[in-house]
């Protein structure tokens, strides 16, 4: 009973927060105010991504503290994180070069996965491999490639807060029913409810965005439950990278097409598909919704044969990408049309 109080607790804070963050940035003047390379037309509030960070850590500390999360999860999670979104709080806020911000968010992947216990075992095609220091190597450029992405695709009205949420509410029941004894699957149901009071906030039309604190700290965590989740079931991976193919593949094409022209991946710009499909539509919301019914209708199926180990991870895998890469395509993806 004592959860589910929680659950509902999580949500209700994060929800007051972002009211009080949305007062906040109008008395601090940070709006973003709408440029051509943006995908919105009215100054609007940013921040707003803070209420998550801080409603999510608390719940953190008091999952710890029932032993419903073990200390080292606790210091993976609450210390990648809370680096990840003050180092994205002051950018916010003001600058901070690119340089130093990789340099932050390497540090944080590492940081967390040493507390995870570094990066497990690979598993497919009924085999399992050891990749070693190189496996570590990897997954922090996995990580750090996720934060990064996710505050990419962080560009239209509840988009990265939808995705938060299906992607969490999926993940965590998978790890469930693969390990219905494990706590691991608490984690990523309360970032659902800390999500889920800010998107009343951000649901289109936004009255507030989540600015660079939000969507970074979004972005380690879930990479985070990936590693962690794949230390109780190999194939958890799989899952994970199922569960989260929407953003992995608008964002993972764009950048190779744009750095392919020699375009600097780091400057603000609207080629995503999902910008370019907002402005076909003339609306946020249908591409919001839309990205919602492939997650929940296409993803999560696929994802549930993996975790139940009726379909080899790579085989889902491809099965996920290979319409989304199509999807990616025909709305000009890194297409300098699009920008």
């Amino acid at each position: 009973m004592i959860f589910w109080w929680f659950l509902s607790l999580t949500s209700a804070v994060s929800w007051a927060l972002t009211g009080f963050l949305y007062r906040y940035a109008l008395a601090k003047n940070l709006i973003d105010i709408p440029n051509e390379r943006s995908s919105h037309s009215v100054p609007t509030p940013r921040g707003g991504g803070v209420a998550i960070v801080v409603s999510f850590l608390a719940v953190l500390a008091i999952l710890n503290n029932f032993d419903w999360l073990s200390t080292p999860a606790f210091l993976a999670l609450g210390g990648a994180g809370f680096a990840v979104a003050v180092t994205g709080f002051l950018d916010d806020h003001g600058h901070i070069a690119a340089r130093w911000r990789l340099l932050v968010h390497f540090c944080a992947s590492v940081w967390g996965l040493y507390w995870l216990g570094g990066f497990p075992p690979l598993a497919a095609f009924g085999y399992s491999l050891d990749l070693g220091w190189l496996g570590y190597l990897g997954a922090a450029v996995y990580i750090v490639w996720l934060l990064n992405l996710y505050n990419f695709m962080d560009g239209i009205d509840g988009l990265a807060g939808i995705e938060a949420i299906t992607a969490c509410c999926s993940g965590a029941l998978m790890v469930w029913l693969v390990a219905p004894d494990s706590t691991a699957w608490m984690p990523p149901a309360f970032l659902a409810t800390a999500v889920l009071g800010f998107l009343v906030w951000n649901l289109p039309p936004a009255r507030i965005f989540m600015g660079d604190a939000g969507s970074g700290f979004l972005g380690i965590m879930l990479g985070l439950f990936s590693v962690q989740a794949a230390w109780i079931a190999p194939r958890l991976l799989w899952v994970w990278l199922i569960l989260l193919a929407v953003f992995i593949v608008d964002a993972t094409v764009t950048l190779f097409r744009r750095v392919w022209r020699g375009e600097k991946f780091y400057e603000a710009h609207r080629s995503h598909a999902y910008q370019y499909a907002a402005r076909i539509l003339g609306a946020h919301r249908p591409v919001t919704a839309a990205v919602c019914v492939i997650n929940v209708f296409w993803l999560l199926p696929l994802a549930s044969l993996v975790a139940a180990d009726k379909l080899d991870g790579i085989a889902g895998l491809m099965a996920a990408y290979l319409p989304l890469l199509w999807l990616a395509y025909r709305y000009k993806a890194g297409d300098r049309q699009a920008q």
